[in-house]
């Protein structure tokens, strides 16, 4: 998809009032710092560090935009869970993170990374209790899928799907894997779907196809 392959780095903001003007749709990824939220938007844009992956967790550390052509940003959002970053700089992120996605009027939906050994953490659950009253979607990649087993996989990614239909019926998710491209395809067709690429509205996708 040419629009992520064109995608280059606009701004970092580590305060509100440095947000930049409303300019397209905005796709917001989150996730705990070790999910691989850098690694799988580094995968989707087809660049390998234009979103920073490092051994230690927490580095992503202010809201960082990168324009998608002239159809809007893809906005990478702090890590959250990593214990050893400073209490005020934890309590910062929340207050960045949380006007940002409850307030943003361009943010069309969230793409939060959880990785499949550990999904749906509490913080995780947090994540999507802090996001669901906006009414907007949520699209789970569950990373590292190539990690487990292929039957493992899938019956994590079921279970994933139940406990969404039950609390969060906004949400829909998918196997994918930066190391082995699993469900790269799936991915871009959701993605392609908010930035409203594709005439034809996608059915929700809650399974790995």
């Amino acid at each position: 998809m040419s629009v992520f392959e064109n995608t280059t780095f606009y701004t970092t903001v580590n305060h509100l009032n440095d947000l930049p003007p409303p300019n397209g749709i905005e796709i917001a990824f989150a996730g705990r710092s070790n999910a691989g939220k850098s690694s799988a938007i580094n995968t989707l844009i087809r660049r390998d560090r234009l979103a920073y992956v490092s051994k230690t967790p927490g580095r992503t550390q202010h809201i960082n935009f990168f324009k998608l052509g002239d159809k809007g940003f893809l906005v990478d959002l702090p890590g959250y869970g990593y214990a050893k970053v400073p209490f005020q700089i934890r309590q910062h992120w929340d207050q960045l993170l949380g006007t940002y996605l409850e307030t943003r009027q361009p943010l069309h939906g969230m793409v939060l990374i959880m990785d499949i050994r550990h999904p749906l953490t509490k913080l995780d659950r947090r994540m999507l209790d802090w996001f669901t009253p906006t009414g907007k979607p949520v699209h789970i990649l569950l990373t590292k899928a190539d990690k487990v087993a292929r039957q493992q996989a899938g019956k994590t990614l079921q279970n994933v799907i139940n406990i969404l239909g039950e609390t969060y019926p906004q949400c829909s998710a998918q196997l994918f894997s930066s190391s082995s491209k699993i469900g790269i395809n799936e991915a871009y067709a959701v993605l392609g779907h908010w930035l409203r690429l594709d005439p034809i509205p996608l059915q929700k996708r809650t399974k790995q196809r």
